[in-house]
């Protein structure tokens, strides 16, 4: 059975039916979305079990689905994991289950809504699962147009500008990304990512184009994680995008980025990224220190949780360019446990924003008398967020940074390792901070009738939860399958 092209195609085949099937209900259009994300979801649990984690396959591709599309420029439709994607196919289909949960009180152009968030998964499973460069890059923008109607049409505040900005700082990031294919098409002919991968590129593209295509790689990649100075877009985008599309743009939009890096820089560009990794260290070190300052600062909610992600996708790219084995195994960890901490605090805190109607920190306190189970499931996502030990966050923080200290590839990469470490003392300041101010202290009279969170978002809630926890307490779920994608480009600087 083609069960990555199903995890693709069910979520497009129900946002077709909702959009275009006459006199849907707005219950019937929820069960609809819930079956076309719940299938995906089970594909991809099958395609986790079924994955072969022996040595023989360390940096196989398994699961592949080829057929030729464009045979004149050699573009196929080429499905595929290995042991970097998987995880990433797992956390999209389950956060795109949960996505619909937290959706489920939408009640403004339901039609339009659960149409365009399926569009939403379903572009963002194609880019973890192309393995053809034309494919990849269809996917990777297919994503803004969902992106754009869900923040301009549900969001809030200033919507508009923040969806625009999204699409022009998306756009100009795809540019580059694609000025970078074409640099490797017509160096090799080829749009294969795995051959690309598996190839000597310094036989055939001279070394001053291979510079020139990691770097436009890069920048394309970095607008999107993003890294200090592209990261504007990433607060704008979070503090107006209706509730579940920032558990999207948390949970996975950014992860594309990094995963990208790992696949194209770090793989296809072993030199250049030997290179340049000692100045791309220093924007990993910028964005850790000024992402969690500027934290400290905001009085939005939402908008302090938004720059959060800037110090932690730092952590991301301070692993990654670490170029060590051990590092770029918890970059990749702390990308998927940043999917679903963040997740679960931006889900909580649309909860609290929505009961309240309120976001500013300083007008919210005493909560926890309000909103018992609302404050827990906060508290706890802030735990992970501090990566406090048994939580996912812990385990990927410490792998990052051990790995990142040890790798020994990078001249003065235990400099790099040490500055960052500031980030976690600063992670726990706003975190404590936002606590202590949103949910204890005195009741505030004005939220006396404010309700706690119901059941299904009690549900969604416990699934975040669990997913922290267990990935804290037995890594290996995930660090296994990472082991077998990031051993061969690892070997690229002379891991073993």
């Amino acid at each position: 059975m083609p069960y990555l092209t199903l995890t693709i195609a069910i979520p497009i085949l129900g946002a077709l039916l909702i959009a275009l099937w006459p006199r849907l209900c707005s219950k019937t259009i929820r069960n609809i979305s819930l079956a076309a994300t719940i299938l995906p979801l089970i594909f991809s649990i099958i395609v986790f079990a079924g994955f072969d984690r022996s040595a023989a396959m360390n940096g196989v591709i398994q699961f592949s689905e080829k057929i030729s599309w464009i045979p004149l420029i050699n573009a196929n439709y080429s499905l595929g994991v290995d042991g970097v994607s998987l995880p990433f196919l797992l956390l999209t289909t389950l956060l795109g289950f949960l996505v619909i949960l937290i959706s489920w009180k939408i009640d403004l152009r339901v039609r339009e809504y659960f149409a365009w968030i399926l569009l939403l998964q379903a572009s963002i499973t194609g880019v973890f699962l192309s393995q053809d460069f034309l494919l990849f890059f269809i996917f990777w923008e297919l994503e803004l147009i969902p992106m754009y109607f869900l923040i301009a049409i549900w969001g809030a505040g200033r919507r508009e500008y923040s969806a625009l900005k999204y699409v022009l700082y998306t756009l100009l990031g795809g540019a580059f990304i694609l000025a970078g294919i074409l640099v490797l098409f017509f160096g090799t002919g080829s749009l294969d990512m795995a051959y690309l991968a598996s190839a000597d590129l310094t036989g055939l593209l001279a070394p001053g184009m291979l510079a020139l295509a990691f770097v436009f790689f890069f920048l394309g990649f970095a607008i999107k994680l993003p890294v200090f100075p592209f990261h504007t877009w990433l607060p704008d985008a979070h503090t107006d995008a209706p509730t579940a599309v920032s558990v999207v743009l948390a949970g996975t939009l950014l992860k594309m980025g990094g995963y990208a890096m790992i696949r194209v820089n770090a793989a296809m560009f072993p030199d250049e990224a030997l290179t340049f990794a000692p100045f791309i260290l220093v924007l990993a070190v910028i964005s850790i220190v000024y992402g969690g300052a500027v934290t400290l600062k905001q009085t939005d909610i939402k908008r302090l949780i938004a720059y959060s992600s800037v110090s932690h996708m730092g952590f991301v790219l301070l692993g990654i360019f670490a170029l060590g084995h051990l590092s770029m195994i918890g970059a990749a960890l702390q990308m998927v446990s940043h999917g679903i901490i963040t997740g679960l605090l931006f889900a909580i805190t649309g909860v609290v924003m929505h009961n309240t109607h309120e976001r500013s920190i300083p007008l919210l306190g005493g909560l926890t008398h309000q909103m018992p189970r609302a404050a827990v499931i906060f508290i706890l996502g802030g735990l992970g967020a501090m990566a406090v030990p048994a939580t996912s966050g812990f385990i990927a923080e410490v792998w990052t940074f051990i790995g990142a200290f040890s790798s020994g590839v990078v001249p003065g990469i235990e400099i790099y390792t040490i500055f960052s470490l500031l980030g976690i003392l600063l992670a726990a300041a706003y975190i404590l901070w936002t606590v202590q101010r949103v949910f204890f202290g005195q009741p505030l009279p004005k939220f006396a009738k404010v309700k706690d969170a119901d059941r299904v978002e009690g549900l969604f809630a416990v699934i975040f939860v669990i997913a922290m926890f267990v990935i804290g307490l037995y890594p290996r779920i995930l660090t296994d399958v990472f082991e077998g994608g990031i051993k061969p480009i690892a070997a690229l600087f002379g891991a073993s």
